[in-house]
């Protein structure tokens, strides 16, 4: 299924209960987590590997999904990296506690949020809630990343379309990266707080922790700077935030 497959609108979405696709081997947290979602009004399908997973989601066109790191057949993170080369549905992946590596990994293959277990069904529904609020009703078209050109420390970007090329080539960059380099560029020389930039791009409803906004920086990084382990546009202000310093 490719990104321009069209997706129910967000009228339709409020009248029918929205689904979730439910990734998970573990036959006591399936039935748990089931049950709890359908009570919070959310349609459950679920898929009990990797392969299925993939099949699952491309029958369901679900609108969430809920992703266990350890699976048979295929990982979480295999998964989550095949879904998001095709669409930018929310994925929330689900990790053990203590393994923190691969929390940041989700991450950077494309996971929208994380929990570990256990976790409880309050906060579990709070981050599924939110992580909906953020998303897009259809590809980037509530996204607000202005309308006026930018160009700063040899970088151009074109909002409108969603464009950004990097001294002169273009780079492609994913949605909360683009928006979280508009924000830098939009405020040179100033430092933004890790609340601020959270606030911003991710939305004052996210529950989650700043971990998500590092990585993206990282990942950013790796994008822009001629060399990323030494930054010298997006440039880290220990302990506060960020700030870009291109001129």
């Amino acid at each position: 299924m490719s990104k321009s497959k069209s997706k129910r609108s967000k009228e339709a979405r409020v009248e029918e209960a929205l689904i979730v696709l439910l990734v998970e081997d573990e036959e006591s947290f399936v039935e748990a987590l089931s049950l709890g979602l359908a009570h919070e009004g959310f349609k459950v399908v679920v898929a009990r590997d990797g392969a299925e997973a993939l099949e699952v989601f491309a029958e369901s066109n679900p609108d969430l999904i809920l992703l266990d790191m350890m699976l048979p057949k295929m990982s979480g993170l295999d998964v989550c990296r095949t879904i998001r080369n095709q669409s930018s549905v929310p994925i929330i992946m689900v990790t053990a506690k203590g393994e923190e590596i691969d929390t940041v990994v989700a991450l950077e293959v494309g996971a929208d949020d994380y929990v570990t277990k256990p976790y409880r069904m309050r906060e579990l529904v709070a981050r599924m809630r939110a992580v909906l609020r953020r998303s897009p009703g259809d590809d980037d078209a509530d996204l607000d990343v202005g309308e006026e050109l930018t160009e700063l420390g040899g970088i151009r970007l074109e909002p409108e379309t969603r464009r950004a090329f990097v001294r002169g080539d273009e780079v492609h960059l994913r949605r909360k990266e683009f928006e979280l380099l508009r924000v830098l560029m939009g405020n040179p020389g100033r430092v933004l707080t890790r609340d601020v930039l959270i606030d911003r791009v991710w939305g004052s409803d996210y529950v989650g922790d700043t971990k998500t906004l590092d990585v993206h920086i990282k990942r950013l990084r790796t994008q822009i700077e001629e060399e990323p382990h030494s930054p010298k546009l997006i440039t880290t202000i220990r302990g506060v935030g960020y700030r870009f310093d291109g001129t």
